[in-house]
C-alpha cells in the first residue's frame, strides 16, 4: 500500500511539473529597446510606424462660434484633412462669438481631456491668456487658427494658421476705391464711408479693420482730401491717422454692435446708411457684411450705381454671393477657410510629434460678380 502511495505521489509531482512548463505563469520581463512582445509578423515594419503613431493622436478644434458658415467650412477642411492624416479629432465652439467665458471654459475642458493638441481661433484673445498657460504647463502644443493672439505666453502658441488680415483690409480698401475713387474726387461735400466690424477684441477682426481704414487713408491723401476717423475708441486710436473730423474732407465711421450678431450688426449699418453723406460701407467679415444686406433690404439703398452706396464685404456664404452676383454689394474680400482647416491639422499633428512649426498665411483675394466663378477664386466660396 506505501509503495502504491509512493507511486501516486510521483506521478503528481511531475504532472504538476509538466503544467508549471506549460501553462503557470513566468517572471516578468522587460523588453529590449527596438523589440515587441508581439509574434515577428503583427509587428510593424519601420516605414508603418508613423501611420500607426498617427491614429492614436487625438486633437480638439475650438472655433470661435457657428453662428456663420465660415467655421462650418473650417470645420469641414479640418475633418477632411483629418482623415487623410488618419487623426482623430473633435469640434467645439461657443454659440455666439460673444460668448467669451463659455469659449474659455471649452479650453479649460479640452486641457482637462488630455489630447495631443488643441486648435483654437480664440474670440478674444486676452481672455485665453491664463488658459494658455495651463496648457503649456501641462504639456499640451496649441495651434492657432483664423486669429493670432499676440500677447500669449511665451512658448503657449506653437504657429497660426490665418489669413494676413491686415493685408486682406487693404485688399478691400483697394477694390472699394475702384467704384468710388471719382466721387471723393470730386465731391463738393463730405463724403461718409462706414465701417462696421462685429467687434473690438479679436485679433482678426482689428487687423483687417484698421488694414481697410489705413489704406482708405491713405487714398484719400493721395487724391488730394483730407480723413478723420470716428466712431468705436479702439480703432480710432490705434488708426495710423485719425485726422480732425472739423477739417475732414472724408469721414471714416466706425461702428461695433454690442453683441456679435447679424441683427445687431445691421443696427449699426442702418445707422450708416441713412446718414445723407454715406457714399461707401464696408463689413469685415460675414456676419457685418449680412447685417449691412440685412439693413439693406428695408432701405434699398445699395448698388454699383452712381446713385448708390457701395457695399464691400468680407468673407463669403450664400447671402453674399447673391448680393455679389446681382450687383447689391460691389465686392468681397474671401478668405480660405478650408484650407485655413487643413494647415491646422497638419500644424496639430507636426507639433504633437516635437517637430517645428511656424505661422502659415492661408491667403485671401478680392472678387466680384466678374471673377467670382474663376478657377482660383470659385473654391473659396463656400455656401
Amino acid at each position: 500500500m506505501s509503495k502504491r502511495l509512493l507511486s501516486l505521489a510521483i506521478c503528481i509531482i511531475m504532472i504538476a511539473s509538466l503544467l508549471a512548463g506549460c501553462g503557470g505563469s513566468t517572471p516578468a520581463q522587460s523588453s529590449a529597446p527596438g523589440t515587441s512582445n508581439q509574434p515577428a509578423a503583427q509587428q510593424p515594419s519601420q516605414n508603418n510606424q508613423t501611420a500607426a503613431g498617427d491614429d492614436e493622436l487625438n486633437f480638439v478644434i475650438i472655433v470661435k462660434s457657428y453662428q456663420s458658415t465660415y467655421w462650418l467650412a473650417a470645420v469641414k477642411g479640418a475633418q477632411e484633412q483629418m482623415k487623410k492624416r488618419g487623426v482623430n479629432a473633435t469640434f467645439n465652439g461657443p454659440n455666439s462669438e460673444s460668448d467669451i467665458a463659455d469659449q474659455v471654459q471649452m479650453f479649460n475642458d479640452a486641457i482637462n481631456s488630455k489630447p495631443d493638441g488643441i486648435g483654437i481661433a480664440a474670440c478674444d484673445p486676452s481672455a485665453m491668456l491664463d488658459a494658455l498657460q495651463a496648457a503649456k504647463e501641462a504639456g499640451i502644443p496649441v495651434i492657432a487658427f483664423d486669429s493670432g493672439i499676440p500677447n500669449a505666453p511665451a512658448g503657449s502658441v506653437l504657429a497660426t494658421a490665418s489669413t494676413d488680415n491686415y493685408k486682406a483690409g487693404v485688399t478691400a480698401a483697394e477694390g472699394m476705391w475702384k467704384a468710388i475713387e471719382n466721387r471723393v474726387k470730386n465731391a463738393s461735400g463730405k463724403v461718409r464711408i462706414g465701417v462696421v466690424n462685429q467687434d473690438a477684441v479679436s485679433e482678426s477682426i482689428t487687423n483687417r479693420g484698421l488694414g481697410f481704414i489705413d489704406k482708405m487713408t491713405e487714398l484719400c491723401k493721395a487724391a488730394g482730401k483730407k480723413t478723420a476717423v470716428i466712431g468705436n475708441d479702439l480703432y480710432v486710436t490705434k488708426a495710423k491717422d485719425k485726422g480732425d473730423e472739423a477739417t475732414a474732407d472724408v469721414i471714416i465711421e466706425v461702428r461695433v454692435p454690442s453683441q456679435t450678431t447679424t441683427e445687431l450688426c445691421a443696427t449699426e449699418a442702418s445707422a450708416i446708411l441713412n446718414q445723407s453723406d454715406t457714399n461707401a460701407v464696408f463689413g469685415s467679415n460675414q456676419v457685418a457684411a449680412e447685417g449691412i444686406l440685412t439693413a439693406n433690404q428695408n432701405l434699398g439703398v445699395l448698388g454699383s450705381t452712381d446713385d448708390k452706396i457701395i457695399a464691400v464685404g468680407f468673407d463669403a456664404g450664400s447671402i453674399i454671393k447673391a448680393a455679389v452676383k446681382d450687383g447689391t454689394m460691389y465686392g468681397a474680400v474671401t478668405q480660405s477657410p478650408l484650407k485655413m482647416g487643413e494647415v491646422t491639422i497638419d500644424l496639430l499633428i507636426a507639433a504633437a510629434k516635437g517637430e517645428p512649426v511656424s505661422d502659415v498665411d492661408t491667403g485671401g483675394a478680392w472678387y466680384n460678380k466678374d471673377n467670382m466663378d474663376d478657377p482660383s477664386i470659385a473654391p473659396n466660396l463656400y455656401d
